[in-house]
């Protein structure tokens, strides 16, 4: 997938909302394009950013020789790192969750390390623990597998709260404290989890405050039937998902790549009649009678930064209203909760802001 060709979530549902990176076919779009033209806005990202963007589109394109048909989530996955945030990635057993945040990693050539949540998990198996040296007589750090670049959290709905809880502090300041000592995560450092949605038995929801800290919440849906056809096609012919060498992944670029394009990023321009609309749809959640719950001054942030995100992945420096529409539901749709009554009559969330992407009025 191109950045031209937009980027919508796999679950959405109705017309597609996602930006193109040619002028928008809306009359809005255009008109906040031309404005941001007239205060001499380039229309494509500087020169230092763009050998970053193409070393990320080339990573995407990696992925690809592994995960088939879920082009969504791989860029959601970028725009993750982009923006320097967690993602939650929800779907059924089988949809190569586990193997998408693996091969990202070989791709972007950083550190992965993956932990099984169960029940018995301990906050200290994630973080890291004091082992009593007895040569020494001395206590010393263990680093538990959170020191590392990208962490798979695999079915993190099946551990307790309070080993869900030992993410907290590493997912907001990077950092994690033993003992009364406070140790650096290295950078980049992103959390993502898993989480399946229709088996529930077993498993301990994520309360509101740690789901406020995943950036976005994507889901994978099962392939169509092309796509499935080439998933068995693969295997056939020996594919090994557990060796992914055999698969020609390969490191197409690396930390440094990142850390410039996140700098890239930084400097993309939002006009105030974007910032507006972004906090009007924010805002829109907390009016919903079907929200008992409604996206806090977090979510206007993360929405931002996806939306920066996004813009300068599809060659623009600045954000147009298209680009909020796009990553609304990736980083709105676990931000909220439907009222008792709202989800007894069968209404679901997407549904929700989706009738508010369209009542809400775009910026002209």
């Amino acid at each position: 997938m191109n950045p031209s060709d937009g980027w919508q979530d796999g679950s959405q549902q109705g017309p597609p909302v996602a930006p193109q990176a040619a002028p928008a076919a809306t009359h809005s779009s255009t008109r906040t394009e031309d404005r941001g033209q007239e205060a001499g806005l380039p229309g494509s990202p500087s020169p230092d950013g763009e050998g970053a963007r193409e070393a990320l589109l080339r990573v995407r394109t990696e992925v690809g020789k592994s995960i088939v048909g879920q082009d969504s989530a791989v860029t959601g996955l970028l725009i993750g790192l982009l923006a320097d945030g967690h993602v939650l990635l929800e779907g059924v057993p089988g949809v190569a969750k586990t193997l998408l945040v693996r091969t990202l990693a070989a791709a972007l050539d950083l550190d992965t390390k993956r932990v099984q949540f169960t029940p018995d998990l301990m906050p200290g198996d994630i973080t890291g623990s004091l082992i009593y040296e007895s040569k020494t007589s001395e206590f010393t750090f263990r680093e538990g597998p959170v020191f590392t670049n990208i962490l798979l959290a695999d079915e993190i709905n099946r551990t307790p709260p309070k080993t869900q809880a030992s993410l907290l502090e590493a997912m907001e300041e990077r950092q994690v404290s033993v003992d009364g000592v406070s140790r650096r995560l290295p950078a980049p450092f992103i959390v993502a989890a898993t989480q399946n949605p229709v088996e529930y038995e077993g498993t301990y929801p994520l309360p509101e405050a740690q789901l406020d800290r995943f950036l976005l919440k994507l889901t994978l849906p099962l392939p169509g039937r092309d796509d499935e056809i080439e998933v068995v096609r693969r295997h056939s012919v020996g594919f090994d998902p557990r060796n992914l060498r055999s698969a020609g992944v390969r490191a197409v670029a690396g930390a440094e790549d990142l850390a410039r394009a996140r700098s890239a990023v930084s400097r993309v321009e939002i006009a105030p009649e974007v910032v507006a609309y972004i906090v009007d749809l924010v805002r829109a959640t907390r009016a919903s009678p079907s929200f008992q719950l409604g996206v806090s001054p977090r979510g206007a942030t993360a929405l931002l930064n996806t939306s920066r995100a996004w813009a300068w992945l599809s060659g623009r420096s600045f954000v147009t209203p298209d680009d909020v529409k796009a990553l609304t539901l990736p980083a709105l749709r676990h931000r909220v909760a439907l009222r008792p009554e709202a989800q007894m009559d069968g209404i679901d969330v997407d549904d929700v802001l989706g009738g508010i992407l369209s009542t809400v009025p775009v910026p002209r």
